[in-house]
């Protein structure tokens, strides 16, 4: 069943640079997977990190309301004149709030164990720990980030690859319109017969018979040809549109850089004016200070553990986008 095709028109050659680009976009893709892989394991991590420390702020909010308490209660009791039956239960409302926030944030903290531990090959026992602080960001980015950096992500290099395998792939179908010259084993019993597939009168009658078998087609080959420029065309229009959307991807990570970054700013100075707030409104209240309320204590409380949360949350945004561009750029900046 050994056969021979001399390469007359190039099409041979064609199929083996298409077969080679094939090659060359599976090892892109391949990359791509493990960028992919790499980055969400990272995103995992970060998500971890922030949820234990989510929890750890839980239990401090739990452990100051259970303080609180035990004053309100203590003050009432000693018959405070600005101490009253609602402010005991207030305080009591609060704890049981904070019991449940604690309950909440444990199950948080142990979906994002469970994430990482599957991306690991783990079994999901929401038993890893993490680090107690999310990474810190080391550097700003650049201003004018060259745009060829673009290029060197995997999964715009395997569509590359995809446009250079379908062009071949047209070129050789667009050959195969064309006489061939094909020798075959069966074509030769014997070294006589052989020898006679190189005389002239032979090779015509080969040719002829296989350009008599190209016509004979019906068209097929020809609307073949066609699919595979079209095919090719495709290729054309998904790169365009997949390093457009890269494009995107990018100057969204960069903008969310800058804005995150400036939000950050201004939510640190709010922790720190609302934790002031926080030990003001509770001193007032402790020593029985005219005009100091639980209500205050309490509006002062829910607002210093909401920027703190929102702190977190925010940091955890920030490394997030960090990770976002380094998949929009195919690597680091």
């Amino acid at each position: 069943s050994a056969s021979w095709e001399a390469d007359l028109w190039g099409r041979l050659k064609d199929l083996d640079r298409a077969t080679a680009a094939d090659f060359d976009a599976a090892v892109a893709e391949f990359r791509n997977a493990r960028l992919s892989l790499a980055a969400t394991t990272a995103k995992s991590y970060c998500n971890l990190i922030s949820a234990q420390q989510q929890l750890v702020l839980a239990q401090t909010t739990l452990d100051s309301f259970e303080k609180n308490l035990r004053i309100i209660e203590r003050n009432y009791k000693a018959g405070i004149p600005n101490v009253r039956a609602l402010d005991v239960q207030l305080g009591r409302t609060n704890v049981s709030s904070a019991q449940r926030l604690v309950k909440s944030r444990q199950l948080e903290r142990d979906d994002a164990a469970r994430g990482l531990e599957v991306l690991l090959g783990r079994y999901p026992a929401a038993t890893t720990q993490a680090a107690r602080q999310l990474p810190s960001l080391r550097g700003a980015i650049p201003v004018g980030v060259p745009a060829s950096l673009v290029e060197r992500r995997p999964d715009l290099a395997a569509s590359r690859a995809r446009i250079y395998a379908t062009a071949n792939r047209a070129d050789a179908a667009r050959k195969n319109l064309l006489p061939d010259l094909s020798l075959s084993a069966g074509s030769a019993a014997s070294g006589a017969s052989f020898s006679r597939l190189f005389q002239v009168d032979q090779l015509v009658s080969t040719i002829a018979a296989n350009l008599t078998q190209n016509l004979y087609t019906g068209g097929a080959d020809q609307a073949e040809a066609r699919a595979a420029l079209a095919r090719n065309d495709a290729a054309i229009h998904d790169y365009a549109q997949s390093s457009l959307e890269a494009f995107r991807e990018v100057e969204a990570a960069i903008a969310a850089e800058t804005s995150l970054q400036a939000q950050e700013g201004f939510l640190q100075k709010e922790v720190e004016q609302a934790a002031l707030a926080e030990k003001q409104a509770e001193r007032d209240y402790s020593e029985g200070i005219e005009g100091a309320d639980i209500l205050s204590v309490l509006e002062s409380q829910r607002r210093a553990n909401n920027a703190r949360s929102s702190l977190i949350r925010l940091k955890n945004e920030r490394l997030q986008s960090r990770i976002d561009l380094h998949l929009a750029l195919g690597g680091s900046f």
